[in-house]
């Protein structure tokens, strides 16, 4: 079974007016959905769009795997874990927040960021923050603590990638267009599908793709 959601379907937010414009693919704030609350371990999938010196001024997390993935720009993040860090297209940022952390994402560069900003349910709550960063992540990339793991496709038009059979597959295309189970997907759409198995995506254009296989 396979679900898509367009980019024009997503829920805006942010706050446009002090340069932060974001389009959540789930039931968030005063966009309440009972029916778009999550998917496997997804609680959240947030296209963020930043102007510069725009930002998210120091906020509260808890219970929480948030795994962020910069598009164009530079993100700058603090958090209580002690950690300072400029995260560059390409690099993935992982902030457990566990029994409880604060952060703060910022663009202090003099160009416009976009990044995603993903949310999963952890296994177990509490427990103790802790924070990565991988620079130039090549491979997938597993959160155990929630049961799931992010592979990253990069793919140059005509090309063709086998994705994980899993009870859960969630598709989400960062830029470019591809197909999946007949479907055309261009930049901020999503396929939800489950009991996935023998799915492939196939690049119409040059095309980047992240997708969470879970069974959870």
């Amino acid at each position: 079974m396979i679900r898509i959601q367009r980019a024009s379907d997503r829920y805006p937010g942010g706050d446009p007016a002090a340069g932060v414009e974001t389009r959540h693919a789930f039931s968030f704030g005063a966009h309440y959905d009972p029916d778009n609350l999550r998917f496997g371990p997804l609680l959240a999938v947030n296209e963020e769009r930043l102007a510069p010196g725009a930002g998210f001024d120091e906020h509260a997390h808890a219970h929480t795997e948030i795994v962020t993935w910069v598009v164009e720009g530079e993100l700058t993040h603090r958090d209580t874990t002690g950690h300072e860090t400029l995260v560059r297209p390409g690099d993935l940022q992982h902030l457990s927040s566990a029994a409880g952390v604060r952060h703060v994402e910022r663009n202090a560069g003099g160009a416009p960021l976009t990044f995603v900003q993903m949310w999963l349910a952890p296994l177990e709550p509490g427990g103790s923050p802790s924070y990565e960063l991988i620079r130039g992540l090549d491979g997938p990339y597993p959160v155990p603590a929630a049961g799931a793991t992010l592979h990253v496709h990069r793919l140059a038009a005509g090309e063709e990638a086998g994705l994980p059979a899993a009870g859960t597959l969630y598709v989400h295309v960062v830029r470019g267009t591809v197909a999946l189970a007949g479907e055309e997907l261009a930049r901020g759409d999503a396929a939800r599908v489950t009991e996935a198995a023998g799915q492939t995506l196939r690049a119409s254009s040059d095309a980047e793709a992240l997708v969470w296989a879970s069974d959870v």
